[in-house]
């Protein structure tokens, strides 16, 4: 694990990484990170896997457009944190490699499923995963895959932040899983 510091964003060797991870509200609280946002596609463009967590303030992302693709952040969230959770194409190697996610992995998951998922997405996106509050239409905008070039770029707001922290099985499971999404082909 290394914390990518501002000038390393904003000048340095990117592609020694294959994965790079954006924390819950980066976009929010980091200039750099969207002032640099274009090295960040750059490297996902020349086959490096980006993995967004959710971001709160709306306006910003949106207008900033820092997705490869056009997409609408949104307020969307499920917050009961046993809603059933659909996976959407279970042959995915999102779903297989290197753990096999089935719907255990969902299991105990604490607080809540996720916020901040995405109301729109362009074609180019693919939605992993469906849920919903009780009473509530199916969201899938909760995590999007999208082939960028030669890499991946993936939107979460599916709340890893919390179930990372309390050893949740299965989110760390699915969480190694789309660390590992660019080596791993596409869903």
């Amino acid at each position: 694990l290394e914390i990518i510091a501002p000038e390393d964003l904003a000048s340095g060797d990117l592609s020694r990484f294959d994965t790079i991870v954006l924390g819950i509200r980066a976009y929010d609280v980091r200039s750099d990170v969207r002032e640099y946002n274009a090295r960040l596609l750059e490297f996902v463009n020349n086959g490096g896997t980006l993995l967004v967590q959710y971001n709160s303030s709306l306006g910003v992302f949106n207008q900033g457009h820092y997705t490869p693709y056009p997409a609408t952040l949104s307020r969307d969230r499920v917050t009961v944190e046993e809603a059933p959770v659909t996976i959407l194409d279970p042959a995915s190697p999102v779903f297989r490699s290197p753990n096999a996610i089935r719907a255990r992995d969902f299991d105990a998951w604490v607080q809540e499923r996720g916020l901040y998922f995405m109301s729109q997405w362009d074609d180019h996106f693919q939605p992993l995963l469906s849920c919903a509050d009780p009473g509530d239409s199916p969201q899938k905008g909760g995590l999007l895959y999208a082939r960028y070039g030669k890499g991946v770029y993936l939107y979460t707001g599916y709340a890893f932040f919390r179930q990372l922290p309390a050893g949740v099985p299965g989110a760390i499971r699915l969480f190694v899983n789309l660390l590992s999404a660019g080596q791993t082909g596409s869903p």
